[in-house]
């Protein structure tokens, strides 16, 4: 057991720790949620960490991401957070792919390396194919729901999507997910109704774009810009990372 990690083996025990140290976990997207999780993995000693993204950090990712700061926008979020996650645990394997995760890209990666996948990318297309491709090689996932227009931390419960309410993410990935024939799928989701983004915000973050140049899907060409916070998403991240060390090693509460 390495010394840094002292304090949690109290709590779980050399073979729980073990059992993290060999662990190879897959984030899908590290921004708001999957940030605040690839954190938490990191300092928990999880061995080998596959973080997937292809955006670069933008000055209005600092109100809410972990790797977002003034030093490091423009720079890719792969790049930023491997950094850091060597920076905790030097003994770590980091696996950074600059990739957007869609159907289309899906065969560069093998699911069937990983112990457990984190799903905390935004796009519905993007996401029932991180859950189709997990169910196909029997690799435990865990999805995020949807985390943007919440003012609620304490509204996120871990819950099947199937048993899952006002969440409109949710409502859509119940739906979809039915038509596949997925019987189960483990999620954090709000209770919390969404709040509406103010109309002249949106407007003026749409017209006036500071993203990187370069940045693919930058507010010009979103079709929806959320509001979000420091203390909303970073929770959901936070929860989705405990499910996943809890499963990993047995440790139930």
């Amino acid at each position: 057991m390495y010394r840094q990690f002292s304090r949690t083996e109290l709590l779980f025990g050399a073979g729980a720790m073990e059992k993290l140290r060999r662990s190879r976990v897959a984030v899908f997207g590290i921004g708001g949620v999957g940030g605040y999780a690839v954190e938490a993995l990191a300092r928990s000693g999880v061995g080998t960490l596959d973080i997937i993204d292809d955006d670069k950090i933008c000055i209005t990712n600092i109100n809410r991401q972990i790797f977002a700061t003034h030093k490091t926008v423009g720079q890719y979020k792969t790049d930023v957070a491997k950094e850091r996650i060597l920076d905790i645990n030097p003994r770590a394997v980091v696996n950074a792919h600059k990739c957007f995760f869609m159907p289309e890209t899906a065969d560069l990666f093998d699911f069937s390396q990983y112990d457990y996948v984190i799903d905390a990318i935004d796009t519905v297309t993007g996401k029932i194919e991180i859950i189709m491709r997990a169910k196909k090689t029997g690799t435990p996932v865990i999805s995020a729901m949807g985390a943007g227009n919440k003012t609620d931390p304490t509204a996120f419960r871990v819950a099947d999507i199937y048993k899952t309410r006002i969440c409109p993410l949710a409502r859509i990935m119940r739906h979809e997910l039915k038509k596949r024939g997925i019987e189960s799928l483990k999620v954090v989701y709000s209770e919390e109704p969404p709040v509406r983004p103010s109309g002249d915000a949106v407007g003026e973050c749409r017209g006036n774009c500071v993203c990187p140049p370069g940045t693919a899907r930058n507010c010009s060409v979103r079709r929806d810009i959320p509001g979000s916070n420091a203390f909303v998403p970073s929770v959901a991240g936070l929860i989705i990372a405990g499910e996943v060390i809890k499963d990993l090693t047995g440790c139930k509460d």
